[in-house]
C-alpha cells in the first residue's frame, strides 16, 4: 500500500475551479519533488494532504495517507494527525516560529501535545533532535539569534521530533545561500533514509530537486502534466511546460558589453565593528568586526556581482554603501565625494544611488498607488519635478520596465510577484541614478518570472548606462548578469575579478566550495 495516494483529486473555491484531477503516488522512503510556477497549485495540494484547506473549499476525490482519507477525517483527528503522522516545514522560517519562546520549547511544545511526558524529559528529547539536525547552538536561544539556516533546521526539527510518517518541505530553500541550501537537502535527504519516512518536496525550480529527488511531479494551473522518474523525465521531457520550466532554470542572459570605465563608487579599507553585550556586569564591551579591511571599485556602466554566505557581511556592507551606516575605518566615496558627512548620509551622492529590494510587496505601502510609490524617490532631489513633467517621467519609468501608465492608478496588490519586481525597478529608475543596488532582487521568484527579470535588467542596460552591484545567493545568476564577481567571507573578500574567470577558474577554497555547492541541472536530453 502507498504512504500517500491521491486519487481524482479536485477543488473548488467559490466558482473557481483550482485543481484539475490531481493523481499522485507515493512510498515510505521515497522523495517526490511537485514543481511549478506560482498558481500552479503546489502549495494547495500540500494543504489538502495536511488537511488545513481554506474555508469554503469544496474538494472531490481521496487524499489517502497510509490508508485514512484526509478529506473524511474529523478536526480533532487531524490535530492528532499533524506532527504525529504527517509534519510540514514552510518556506519562511522566521514566520513558523514563535518569537518569544526558546527554540527548544517550540521544538517539545509537539512532543508535549502529542504525549504524556514531563517538561523535562520533552526539552530533553528536543535538545536531542536539534541535535541531530545538526544544529550546534543552546536550545535555550531565541529564532532572532539564529541565522536562516539554522532557523531552517528548527522547523525541521519541529516536523520530525516524532518521527512522522510523510514529511512536507515548501519551498525549504529558496531563501538560503547555496552552501545552507546544499546543507538542507543533505539533512533532508539523510533524515528520510534515516526515519524512513515519505518527503514531498515542493519548489519551482527544478535545479534543486534535479539530485535528490525520487520522482518529480510538475504542475501547471491546477493540473499535473508531467510526471516520472526523475533520471526519466531529465532525460527525455514531454510536456512544453516542463520543457520551458527547464529552459528558464538555465536561463542565460545577453548582457551588453560595458561601454564606460570612468571610476564611480570607490570602497577603499572599510572597516565596521558592532558592540556586542558585556560578558560580565563590569567588564568591558567586546565588539564584533562585521566587515575587514573591504576595497573594491565600480566604474561607471559596470555590472558588479558580490556573492557569500549569509552573515558574510554583504547586508552590512550594502548600508554602508548607501550611507545608512556609518564605518569606523576606510572611506566610501561615489564621483569623488564621501556617502556618509558627520553623523548623517551625503543627500548630494545619495540621489545618485537607488535599491531594489528581494521582496517587493513588503517593500511597498500597500495602501498608496504606484503613481506615488514609484514617484517616492523624488524627494531626494533639490528641485521634483511637477505636473506633466512629473507625470511624464512616472510614465517613461514604467514604459521601460514593461507596464503601462494605466498601472498607475492601481495598487500593489492587484500585481503578480513578477510585475511587482518590475514596479520596484521602475521606483528605482525614476531618478535616473548612477548606481542601483539589486539586494536578493530576484530570489523569491519563480524561474520563469525570473528569466523575464533578468532579460528586463539586460535591456536596461542596452537603453541606459547602467551600472549595479547584483547581490545574490543564485551564481547561476550572478554569472549572466554581472562584468565581475566580488566574493566575501566573514567579512573579508576573499576573491574578485571577471566574473566568467572567477567562475572557470576559482583560485580561493572558499569560491571553489561555493561553486560546487550550487544546484547544478543536467544538459537537455542527457540522463542525470
Amino acid at each position: 500500500m502507498s504512504l500517500l495516494a491521491i486519487k481524482d483529486l479536485s477543488l473548488t473555491i467559490g466558482e473557481t475551479e483550482i485543481l484539475h484531477t490531481i493523481d499522485l503516488s507515493m512510498q515510505k522512503g521515497e522523495i517526490v519533488a511537485i514543481t511549478g510556477e506560482s498558481g500552479s497549485g503546489k502549495s494547495i495540494t500540500a494543504l489538502a494532504v495536511m488537511g488545513l484547506l481554506p474555508r469554503g473549499s469544496a474538494p472531490r476525490g481521496e487524499v489517502l495517507l497510509d490508508g485514512t482519507d484526509i478529506l473524511q477525517t474529523t478536526e480533532p483527528d487531524l490535530c492528532k494527525m499533524r506532527g504525529n503522522t504527517m509534519g510540514m516545514v514552510f518556506q519562511e522560517p522566521m514566520t513558523a516560529l514563535n518569537p518569544v519562546q526558546t527554540i527548544g520549547d517550540q521544538v517539545a511544545e509537539t512532543i508535549l501535545i502529542h504525549e504524556k511526558t514531563t517538561k523535562t524529559a520533552a526539552r530533553k528529547r528536543a535538545a536531542a533532535m536539534l541535535q541531530r539536525v545538526g544544529l550546534k547552538v543552546a536550545p535555550t536561544r531565541y529564532p532572532h539569534e539564529l541565522s536562516g539556516g539554522q532557523r531552517q533546521r528548527v522547523v525541521i526539527a519541529m516536523a520530525i521530533a516524532l518521527r512522522p510518517k510523510l514529511l512536507i518541505a515548501d519551498e525549504p530553500t529558496t531563501a538560503l545561500d547555496v552552501t545552507t541550501q546544499s546543507r538542507i537537502l543533505d539533512l533532508l535527504r539523510d533524515l528520510v533514509r534515516e526515519f524512513h519516512m515519505g518527503l514531498l518536496l515542493i519548489t519551482h525550480d527544478l535545479a534543486v530537486v534535479a539530485d535528490i529527488a525520487d520522482k518529480i511531479v510538475v504542475m501547471q494551473k491546477g493540473r499535473v502534466v508531467e510526471t516520472g522518474q526523475t533520471q526519466a523525465l531529465l532525460a527525455n521531457m514531454e510536456h512544453p511546460y516542463t520543457k520551458a520550466l527547464f529552459e528558464a532554470s538555465t536561463h542565460a542572459v545577453c548582457l551588453p558589453e560595458a561601454t564606460q570605465s570612468a571610476p564611480m563608487l570607490n570602497v577603499k579599507n572599510v572597516h565596521r565593528d558592532y558592540p556586542m553585550a558585556r560578558q560580565t556586569l563590569l567588564g568591558p564591551r567586546p565588539s564584533f568586526r562585521a566587515l575587514h579591511d573591504i576595497s573594491f571599485q565600480i566604474n561607471q556602466g559596470e555590472r558588479v556581482g558580490l556573492v557569500g554566505e549569509s552573515g558574510c557581511g554583504k547586508s552590512t556592507l550594502t548600508r554602508a554603501i548607501l550611507g545608512l551606516e556609518d564605518v569606523q575605518g576606510g572611506q566610501i566615496t561615489l564621483d569623488g565625494e564621501p556617502v556618509f558627512t558627520g553623523k548623517h548620509p551625503n543627500l548630494a551622492v545619495r540621489r545618485k544611488m537607488q535599491v531594489v529590494f528581494q521582496d517587493p510587496y513588503s517593500s511597498f505601502n500597500p495602501r498608496h498607488r504606484v503613481d506615488r510609490l514609484i514617484t517616492e524617490p523624488f524627494h531626494l532631489l533639490e528641485t521634483p519635478p511637477t505636473g506633466q513633467a512629473r507625470r511624464d517621467a512616472m510614465t517613461k519609468a514604467l514604459e521601460d520596465v514593461g507596464l503601462s501608465s494605466d498601472d498607475a492608478g492601481k495598487y500593489i496588490h492587484e500585481f503578480s510577484g513578477g510585475q511587482r519586481q518590475r514596479i520596484a525597478i521602475a521606483r528605482a529608475l525614476i531618478i535616473a541614478p548612477e548606481l542601483i543596488i539589486f539586494d536578493e532582487a530576484v530570489s523569491a521568484l519563480d524561474v520563469s518570472v525570473r528569466a523575464q527579470v533578468l532579460d528586463l535588467i539586460a535591456d536596461l542596460c542596452r537603453k541606459r548606462p547602467l551600472a549595479y552591484l547584483f547581490i545574490s545567493h543564485d551564481l547561476s545568476v550572478v554569472r549572466t548578469v554581472t562584468d565581475r564577481v566580488i566574493v566575501m567571507q566573514a567579512g573579508k573578500i576573499v576573491e574578485q575579478g571577471e566574473t566568467e574567470t572567477v567562475f572557470a577558474n576559482p583560485q580561493h577554497p572558499y569560491t571553489q566550495s561555493l561553486i560546487a555547492a550550487a544546484p547544478q541541472l543536467p544538459t537537455l536530453g542527457m540522463v542525470v
